[in-house]
């Protein structure tokens, strides 16, 4: 399958290297531009490309073998630094189709990012970059067709400095078969045994990625977090977690209350199987840049036997959402440890609470559920959901780098150098990335390989640094490292004489005009007829640099690549440069060009009115708690020539902390009131009233209503008195009979009317005051008692805050 180019494509490869180097035609080129078909007319790039260029990789969210129909799954490409690429094209097939038809495509591609990708304009089923740009790692959804498609096959091509094609087979082909539905459940990938040595050594990195501008629909903004991450590396025969299984306790704690505690004991019973626990601290909140606080990180190793590695952690608060990784597999099957590995989480439900929205109640599962990825049509009143059933945005990322390696390696491809120098440096690029800054003396012969048996080893070559013309920009390391092994591992036949690769040719003789130059190579396996191998060792050549070269010449280095365009649209200029080597001999001046420059055509203008950058991330809010505001901001990209630009470059939101303690207030105390008996012992009370109740975890409120006891005079008491006291209590049975007690009370020495009703209160809050009377019926005058008098009682009333 060739390439898919529209015709914006074409003008920016126009303007990075000539379409005749790729084998466009004018007539090519014109057909491609005007085509109107639907993906009829494929514009095919010509060329070769070198076998085992792996920078670039398709892979698919899972690494799966076989699709589920109607599943949603994540697809990535990416290139492997220092690699980048400017442009891209991806597309999904039925086997054996050519692409031509509809009906040939499968799936559908849902964009993530519409700054960075795009739906081809006259091919719609294709994706491709929106601008031609630098990149390392672009990523869309891919909706699986429906029950009876077969086998798919995902490609991808990539543009940088020349086309590199789809590949049938590769790093840049996926290809996914249906799953039976019998195997509903099943794990998608086998995991297989692992043939590595040694242990490996890695450091798993956090990156949460939920928060309110990401994730806004009833985002909470108290108490959200990340909870301690938890998990192993372990052997296949056990799992700590995955899809289609049900949580154990442990997994159930950790999903519903965020305790990692359960679930570290369970890990820790399983000793036999698992090899290092991993454990990292909660996230509070769950989001904050990381020059506020670093992401959380755990180290932890690997060997053959416990090769996998899984965690999770808690999305809270939420009944029992999490995200995390099951059963990631660490070696590769050319018996390696793999390098790194980066995988953007989406959150799933532990099936052991059926809540709906991050604050639902506690709402047990019964029966408990398998543990499932959540989807946006899960629920309408769930915080993701999306009525036209789009995929869920991620809520974070996982980083698990390589950091160390110890013991034998038995990698079994000997010149694999991810597996066998990737610790040293980073491997040998098909292009010089040395910065022009830098001047290096040429490169000196490799040395002899470090292991003499099969065992692997290095070899080495220097450089010298001569000169460094701008310190600000770093030059690389002057030592080169490539893998080797000694002579005699062939597992071919013993008969023949085995050679090892040519080495690298070294420099030309001269530094101007005609020289020579050499190659070599060794001897790996000799005939086991112990007869001498009379295969060529060494090889030399004729080179030439500069070939018109005097002593007048300058020694130049090659073009850099053109700069950016001058404009972001319409017509504009571009430069390139190159540098002085070495002056003439002769001690005369230079008089070649180090500096070119060519116009460049953009788009038109019109297409682009504004060129914005993506708003930056929202500032702090203003205060500490409560309400306050934060800011955020972005930049004009587009030139001045495109005119007024009236879109805001800043906006200004307001944000809510948690509510600041609020501490309960009360009035003055009041004045004592008057004694409730006339004689004897007594008590009188005073009041405050509430101004503020104590909200949002303020001091509570202190009483409102003191009492103490008082005693003006003891009462006088007589002979009678007894007597007096039975009359009384006989009147008050009298009177609870008769309900005709209008006398009232008798008191001694005087005869009262009953109490009168208490008066309406003051106030109706914040504290009144209630009175009511007793007042004398009949003295008499023979008693010996002289306090008979009318008497009051006063009582505290409404003392709730207004």
């Amino acid at each position: 399958m060739g390439l898919h180019l529209q015709p914006f494509v074409l003008h920016f490869l126009a303007l990075t290297f000539p379409l005749v180097a790729l084998g466009f035609s004018d007539e090519t080129l014109e057909r491609a531009t005007k085509s109107e078909g639907y993906c009829s007319r494929i514009l095919r790039a010509q060329g070769t490309r070198r076998e085992g260029y792996n920078e670039f990789s398709l892979r698919v969210e899972g690494d799966p073998e076989f699709y589920k129909p109607g599943n949603n799954y994540r697809v990535t490409l990416s290139a492997a630094t220092p690699a980048y690429f400017r442009g891209f094209t991806l597309i999904a097939l039925k086997d054996g189709k050519e692409g031509d038809k509809e009906e040939d495509h499968a799936g559908t591609f849902q964009i993530i990012d519409e700054e960075e990708t795009q739906f081809m304009s006259n091919c719609p089923v294709a994706v491709t970059e929106s601008t031609p740009r630098r990149r390392t790692r672009i990523h869309v959804f891919w909706t699986a067709p429906p029950v009876g498609t077969g086998c798919v096959i995902l490609k991808a091509s990539i543009v940088q400095k020349r086309i590199i094609y789809f590949q049938d087979e590769g790093s840049l082909t996926k290809k996914l078969c249906e799953q039976d539905s019998t195997f509903e459940g099943v794990t998608d990938k086998p995991i297989l045994d692992c043939c590595a040595c040694g242990t490996a050594k890695y450091r798993l990195t956090f990156y949460g990625n939920w928060s309110e501008k990401t994730h806004p629909k009833d985002y909470p903004r108290r108490a959200n977090h990340w909870s301690a991450i938890i998990g192993g590396s372990h052997s296949k025969n056990y799992v700590l977690w995955e899809y289609g299984g049900y949580a154990s306790e442990g997994v159930k704690q950790v999903a519903e209350l965020g305790s990692p505690v359960k679930m570290e004991e369970e890990i820790r019973q399983q000793s036999d199987e698992v090899l290092t626990v991993i454990k990292a601290k909660a996230q509070w909140p769950a989001w904050q840049p990381l020059n506020v606080r670093a992401a959380p990180s755990a180290e932890f190793s690997v060997d053959r036997t416990r090769h996998l590695m899984s965690f999770l952690t808690m999305l809270g608060p939420s009944p029992d959402w999490n995200v995390g990784l099951s059963a990631e597999d660490l070696c590769t099957k050319d018996c390696g440890w793999v390098q790194k590995v980066i995988q953007d989480l989406i959150p799933w439900d532990a099936g052991t609470d059926s809540g709906v929205t991050y604050e639902s109640p506690n709402k047990p599962t019964i029966p408990q559920e398998k543990i499932r990825p959540l989807t946006s049509l899960d629920h309408p009143q769930s915080p993701f959901y999306d009525p036209e059933g789009g995929s869920i945005a991620v809520v974070a990322r996982v980083v698990i780098e390589r950091i160390a390696r110890k013991g034998e390696q038995c990698n079994i491809i000997p010149d694999n150098v991810d597996d066998i120098v990737a610790d040293l440096v980073p491997e040998e690029k098909e292009e010089d990335d040395t910065p022009e800054t830098c001047i290096y003396s040429n490169w000196s012969p490799w040395s002899a390989c470090s292991s003499s048996t099969c065992d692997k080893g290095k070899r080495m070559r220097q450089r010298m640094l001569k000169a460094q013309l701008d310190l600000s920009v770093p030059c690389p390391d002057t030592q080169d490292f490539q893998p080797c092994m000694g002579p005699g591992c062939s597992d071919e036949d013993g008969s023949t004489c085995m050679m090892s690769e040519w080495i690298t040719w070294s420099p030309c003789t001269v530094s101007c005009g005609m020289g020579m130059r050499s190659r070599e190579r060794y001897v790996k396996q000799f005939p086991d007829d112990g007869s001498m191998c009379k295969v060529p060792t060494e090889e030399t050549e004729k080179c030439i640099v500069n070939e018109e070269c005097s002593p007048s010449s300058c020694l130049v280095t090659e073009w850099a690549e053109w700069n950016e365009c001058s404009a972001s649209c319409g017509m504009g200029m571009k430069k390139r440069h190159r540098m002085i080597k070495m002056t003439p001999a002769d001690g005369s001046m230079c008089n070649t060009d180090t500096t070119e420059v060519e116009k460049c055509m953009m788009p038109e203008c019109h297409t682009i009115p504004c060129m914005l950058s993506p708003w930056s991330e929202w500032s702090d809010c203003s205060v500490t708690c409560g309400k306050g505001m934060r800011t955020r901001q972005r930049m004009l990209k587009s030139a001045a020539e495109l005119g007024d630009c009236n879109e805001e470059l800043e906006q200004v939101e307001k944000c809510m902390l948690p509510e600041c303690p609020i501490d309960c207030e009360l009035t003055e105390w009041s004045k004592w009131s008057e004694c409730n008996k006339s004689c004897g012992k007594g008590h009188i009370i005073r009041t405050r009233m509430i101004k503020m109740e104590p909200q949002f975890g303020g001091t509570p409120c202190p009483e409102t209503v003191q009492r103490k006891k008082c005693r003006i005079r003891k009462c006088l008491r007589g002979p009678g008195l007894e007597k007096r006291r039975w009359k009384e209590a006989r009147e008050k049975r009298r009177s609870e009979h008769t309900k005709e007690d209008v006398d009232g009370e008798l008191y001694p020495g005087c005869k009262m009317r009953p109490w009168t009703a208490w008066s309406e209160c003051t106030k109706l809050c914040g504290g009144g005051i209630q009175e009511r009377f007793m007042t004398v019926k009949k003295r008499f005058k023979s008693t010996q008692f002289t306090s008979c008098k009318d008497k009051k009682e006063i009582r505290a009333c409404n003392v709730h805050y207004c």
